[in-house]
């Protein structure tokens, strides 16, 4: 019966899609609205109301969320912490960040599952891949918290790291602007924006959308990105069902 619940979700799913399997990475900014800190629960929830429509679809969705909006580990460091402490800090507060989308996700109707690299197993499941890989194939929505596990290392990096041991078909880079430019477009009234760019073009031109180790693994994986405005509504929709929305690195 469930392997025939599976077979029903995926022949139902749109024929439009263009991507049914994907991994989206979301910043901790993005939780704050106008906010200087934490979370604002009306941008939660409407993140999680596009969230549940995409899902709606037929989309296997995974998910990996910064902690900028409580602490983040280089600003950490910076400010004089070790910076393996800090960095295990800005991971533990991804988990916060994992639980509070979840709740929201769950009161709109959407079965997820918190996996967690660093084991606490009182509020997250343990990450194992075969088993995040299970979840998606009954239709849960999976949010990867603390990051790799290992400091040193960004959530971006997390997230090419997750879609590639997914076998996701496309990750999902979700910002305040809609898409790479050459210069900071908030800064530069004339800056360009890029429809497409391959990996070595986006890593030769230093772009600082994503750090190179997480633009490198997706290379080595063939695994497209498409950076994009979160803020405009129905984006993440749009992106799944291939529209030509904010930059494609691939």
């Amino acid at each position: 019966m469930e392997a025939q619940d599976e077979s029903l979700a995926r022949s139902t799913a749109p024929s439009t899609l263009r991507y049914r399997r994907v991994l989206l990475k979301l910043s901790g900014e993005a939780l704050m609205g106008q906010a200087a800190y934490g979370i604002d629960s009306d941008v939660l929830t409407s993140i999680a109301a596009e969230l549940c429509e995409v899902h709606s679809l037929g989309v296997e969705l995974a998910l990996v969320l910064g902690a900028g909006n409580i602490f983040r580990g280089l600003k950490g460091a910076a400010e004089g912490l070790e910076r393996a402490s800090a960095d295990y800090m800005g991971m533990i507060a991804t988990v916060m960040n994992a639980l509070a989308l979840q709740d929201v996700l769950e009161r709109q109707g959407v079965q997820t599952r918190v996996m967690s690299a660093i084991e606490m197993r009182q509020v997250a499941e343990p990450y194992i891949r075969r088993r995040a890989v299970r979840h998606l194939e009954k239709r849960r929505i999976v949010i990867f918290a603390a990051g790799t596990g290992n400091p040193f290392f960004t959530t971006d990096t997390a997230a090419s790291l997750r879609a590639a041991e997914i076998g996701a078909e496309a990750l999902l880079k979700a910002t305040k602007v809609d898409g790479v430019y050459d210069a900071d477009p908030k800064v530069y009234g004339e800056a360009k924006r890029f429809a497409q760019l391959s990996y070595i073009e986006f890593l030769s031109k230093r772009l600082k959308v994503m750090d190179a180790t997480a633009v490198s693994l997706c290379m080595e994986n063939a695994l497209p990105v498409i950076v994009f405005n979160l803020t405009v509504s129905g984006n993440i929709k749009r992106a799944v069902l291939g529209e030509p929305i904010g930059t494609l690195v691939h």
